[in-house]
Parts: structure tokens; C-alpha cells; sequence
């Protein structure tokens, strides 16, 4: 039996974003159009789920979801231990994922946007700080990645499936819900 955890907008943002940033990623220094418009399209993918982590259904919520620094080194710690509880939402340590990629989605695309602009065309301190952006992303991306993989061997449940469908297992009750 399975629930519905995620809604469609949380689904197709993160796989918007996903994709938004791959192609900004391939198209750097090669497409310059095509580069821009997955730089506007993440920026505005953000802006939205600001919005809907405020007003949003239930696990959309940030404050569902986001937990202290202290409850996220736990988590962390736990992780370590092997004993770290099966979240039904988004678990600590994923919360702290989404806002490490989401604030650096954004900083990377307002540096972007502001290369392109008459008062910060070719200043080196945006672009070093763009591509520096860019870089910790993809290390960002891969972790995030790494992390989807052990939850899903540790929890034996398929999150990637979870985030096209919206459906994770239903919880058990030593499951954080």
C-alpha cells in the first residue's frame, strides 16, 4: 500500500530544476541562448517553490520538512550508525540538501543574469563567483544523488520512482510521518 507524499508541482519542480540545470551545465561557454533561458527557467522554478513552501500541501512545506542544525547533525550522526529512521517527507539531511541547492541555484543564476548586464559585463569577481557556484553544484548534485541512492538501499524503497510518481510506502510505525 502506498501514499501520496508529493504533489505535482513538487515533482515537476525538481525535475525542472533538474533539468534546468543540466542544461546550463552542457550549454556553458558552448550556447549562450540556451544557457541563459535554463538560468532564468531555474531562477523562476525557485521563486515558485519559495512561494509554495509557504502555502503549499502538507510535505511541500518548508516547515514540515526543514529541522534545526542540532536535529540535522543527529540525523547525520544516525546516518553514520546505521540507525536513522525511515522519514515519510523529506528526512533532515535531505532538508538540508534542498536549501544548500536551492540557495545555490540562485546565487548562481543571479550572478548569471548579472554577467549579462551593462553594469557587471565582464566583471571577473561574477563570473569567478558564477562558474565557483556552478562547480559546487555539481559536487552538490552528486552528493544529493549519492544520498537518494542510500536512503533508497537503507529505507528498500525507490525514491526516484517516489519523486515521478508522488508515492512513497506506507509508514510503519517506527517511520517518522
Amino acid at each position: 500500500m502506498s501514499v501520496k507524499v508529493w504533489d505535482p508541482f513538487v515533482r515537476l519542480f525538481h525535475w525542472g530544476l533538474a533539468a534546468s540545470f543540466v542544461i546550463a551545465w552542457i550549454t556553458a561557454d558552448e550556447w549562450d541562448s540556451l544557457h541563459h533561458w535554463a538560468g532564468y527557467a531555474a531562477g523562476g522554478l525557485i521563486a515558485l517553490r519559495l512561494i509554495w513552501g509557504l502555502i503549499g500541501t502538507r510535505y511541500a512545506r518548508f516547515t514540515q520538512f526543514i529541522k534545526s542544525p542540532t536535529a540535522t547533525l543527529q540525523y547525520l550522526g544516525d546516518i553514520l550508525r546505521g540507525t536513522e529512521p525511515r522519514y515519510l517527507g523529506h528526512n533532515p539531511a535531505g532538508a538540508a540538501m534542498i536549501v544548500a541547492l536551492m540557495l545555490a541555484m540562485a546565487g548562481c543564476a543571479l550572478t548569471g543574469w548579472m554577467y549579462t548586464t551593462t553594469m557587471f559585463w565582464g566583471s571577473e569577481w561574477v563570473e569567478e563567483t558564477h562558474e565557483a557556484l556552478a562547480n559546487g553544484l555539481l559536487f552538490l548534485v552528486l552528493l544529493h544523488v549519492g544520498g537518494v541512492l542510500l536512503a533508497s538501499i537503507r529505507h528498500h524503497e525507490n525514491l526516484v520512482r517516489a519523486m515521478i510518481t508522488g508515492r512513497k510506502r506506507h509508514p510503519a510505525t517506527d517511520d517518522v510521518a
